[in-house]
């Protein structure tokens, strides 16, 4: 990888970034919130658009000299708008958790109450959890999946809406494994009048793909990040009805962000474009079908997966069903030395704490997009058991690791520009 300058002006980053390069290259990303974005948003991203101040909005800055920049913002917000079918688009935020505190700064008041998806159950943190400013500023009230389904309840979330009266529903999800009945929820807001905020962070890819059903209809706001299956940087937009768009904009700046990172928007604005292919439509298929087979594979070896099985990108797998002891951390750890990256994940009812966790979250966005399929998936699977029921031995995690890595081999991620790396440079990954 040429690094002409940072070889010789801070060697020491040069070998970090060539380090993560052979890591990604040489270990297959199952973390369902991880993905590879494509070589014209990486340089988008490094451009000298990093360098331009430009607080304010496209034709409304405070500073001079943002023509430029202007028109990438312009055309970062007409793509969202379009690929989305949103009446506004706000690409500024810097994150998922900055667009949705944005949205209640927009819409709420402190001490509003707020009612979305438990932690625990697959929410996220933002969504009211009290050690989120969402859970310190706001009176939350959380809704669950079933006990004997591990599924959402709609009637059972409307009883609760009925119920509380919130000012705000969230619907979205970090870790539920189905489709989200976007219009049952708007409904619900409907019919107690409250406003309806849908975070699809997770699922924006499988939506514009045509794999998920649409929350931009039945919502009020819909906020996501880009870097899930939608495939581009890191960053957040909001999207909402036009009646809402001031005071998001608002919300944002000057409300809870300064100067708006230029080089972002402008890889944003390529990522929207990529996503109005019609081989993105397809891409989001193949993410589906692939967590679809290997959500079939594991359960054929005799794991549990909450819920079933899987609608959408991810799954969550219950390492109590076939007897694991150590913890969710501890599984992870292992899958890692094997060069299969996943994440400890709470699974619904788990306690709280981490140290209790009883699942590990399982992903293939990022897979999807090197060209894995199902015959992958099949193989992924054997891998995943073999490891999970080794109790972190380590010449079966070294043997996985090296059928891993024959994998990575043949399925290049998309920053070596189809160059496949040499297979003595996986050997060489820190930490194996």
């Amino acid at each position: 990888m040429p690094l002409e300058y940072l070889d010789n002006a801070d060697p020491e980053i040069a070998d970090c970034i060539r380090h993560e390069l052979t890591r990604q290259s040489g270990t297959l990303e199952l973390i369902a919130s991880e993905n590879h974005v494509s070589p014209p948003v990486l340089e988008a991203l490094g451009s000298v658009l990093t360098d331009k101040y430009a607080e304010g909005y496209p034709g409304r800055r405070c500073y001079c000299g943002c023509e430029n920049v202007d028109d990438v913002e312009q055309l970062a917000i007409d793509r969202a708008k379009k690929l989305f079918g949103a009446e506004h688009a706000n690409v500024q935020p810097h994150s998922g958790t900055s667009a949705n505190l944005a949205v209640y700064l927009a819409a709420l008041k402190p001490g509003d109450k707020i009612m979305g998806m438990d932690l625990t159950d697959g929410g996220h943190l933002s969504h009211g959890k009290n050690i989120n400013q969402s859970g310190m500023l706001y009176e939350i009230t959380s809704y669950r999946v079933r006990r004997d389904t591990e599924r959402l309840d709609m009637d059972e979330i409307r009883e609760q809406a009925l119920r509380e009266k919130p000012a705000m529903i969230v619907c979205g999800a970090s870790a539920y494994p189905r489709q989200i009945d976007f219009a049952a929820f708007g409904e619900i807001a409907r019919e107690i009048g409250c406003l309806l905020l849908a975070d699809i962070a997770h699922i924006a890819g499988l939506v514009v793909g045509r794999v998920h059903p649409d929350p931009v209809p039945h919502a009020d706001f819909v906020t996501t990040t880009n870097h899930k299956t939608l495939r581009g940087p890191r960053g957040g937009i909001i999207l909402c009805r036009a009646e809402h768009a001031r005071a998001v904009d608002r919300a944002v700046f000057p409300g809870i962000q300064g100067g708006p990172l230029m080089h972002v928007a402008a890889a944003k604005a390529v990522a929207f474009r990529e996503a109005m292919r019609p081989e993105f439509r397809q891409y989001a298929a193949d993410i589906v079908a692939n967590a679809r087979a290997l959500a079939e594979a594991l359960l054929a070896k005799g794991w549990r997966l909450v819920t079933g099985g899987t609608d959408n990108h991810l799954m969550l797998v219950d390492l109590r069903s076939r007897g694991v002891e150590a913890t969710a951390q501890a599984a992870a750890d292992w899958l890692a030395k094997a060069a299969i990256i996943a994440n400890a994940n709470p699974i619904p009812y788990d306690e709280p704490r981490m140290s209790k966790w009883s699942g590990i979250r399982l992903g293939t966005p990022a897979v999807t997009t090197r060209g894995l399929g199902a015959q992958e998936m099949a193989l992924l699977a054997d891998l995943i058991d073999e490891v999970l029921m080794s109790s972190g031995d380590s010449s079966v995690l070294t043997r996985v690791r090296g059928a891993v890595e024959e994998v990575c081999w043949r399925f290049p991620i998309p920053a070596q520009y189809g160059i496949r790396m040499p297979k003595s440079l996986f050997a060489q990954r820190p930490g194996v």
